[in-house]
């Protein structure tokens, strides 16, 4: 399966694949080169398959846990003001997406959406301290009656170059469900209340829509 903001960029890959292949089977004449010409296009294709990829996860809604909004790597567990909507103090929990996670970004929580806001800015590497603050970006929060507000934030990094979200104001979010994709690799920023458990470490890998990474205590 995949996710539908691969659907254009899939097409055009697979008619340029296999425009390639008739013109190299027809132009080149030496064997071993034409083979790796088509061997080098056929892995950029299915490497253009592998980052659109959208795998069937297993949310199990619960109203008191934070879930991972994506796969990928804890980078981040730390105490932190958040300036743009809280204007207060925070956990920051941090997942870094290589270019080979799944890029879709899920709704860490179910409730209200009362934020939703985009940010054009620069493409630093998506671990640079100032990532989350002058890279191009989304910050959504949404609110439910257990955990209160969670504010979770997609940052383009130094290939990403473009973030889709799907996340409108006053709108409803489901736990697990899609809220947008982030192009060719970057990090998800979510920040949650100072008294909740954090239940993963630096280093760990998540899964984006079912691992539980904090929960009220």
């Amino acid at each position: 399966m995949f996710h539908k903001e691969g659907y254009k960029i899939i097409s055009i890959s697979m008619i340029l694949f296999v425009s390639i292949l008739f013109l190299t089977d027809a132009i080149v004449e030496v064997e071993w080169l034409r083979k790796i010409i088509m061997i080098i296009f056929l892995i950029f294709f299915v490497l253009i398959l592998q980052f659109f990829r959208n795998p069937k996860r297993t949310t199990i809604e619960n109203i008191n846990q934070i879930i991972a909004s994506v796969d990928g790597k804890v980078v981040v567990i730390e105490e932190v003001f958040e300036k743009e909507f809280f204007k207060d103090k925070r956990k920051q929990i941090s997942i870094f997406m290589s270019p080979l996670n799944v890029h879709v970004t899920r709704y860490p929580i179910g409730g209200e959406i009362v934020y939703s806001k985009y940010h054009p800015g620069k493409y630093l590497v998506a671990w640079h301290p100032k990532a989350s603050e002058e890279n191009e970006r989304t910050t959504v929060v949404v609110e439910n009656k257990s955990v209160g507000k969670i504010l979770f934030r997609q940052i383009a990094g130094a290939v990403a170059r473009r973030i889709v979200n799907y996340a409108k104001k006053d709108g409803k979010a489901i736990q697990g469900a899609d809220s947008g994709f982030i192009k060719f690799g970057s990090r998800v920023d979510i920040f949650i209340p100072l008294d909740m458990k954090v239940h993963v470490s630096l280093n760990d890998k998540v899964v984006g829509g079912e691992t539980v990474i904090a929960s009220k205590e």
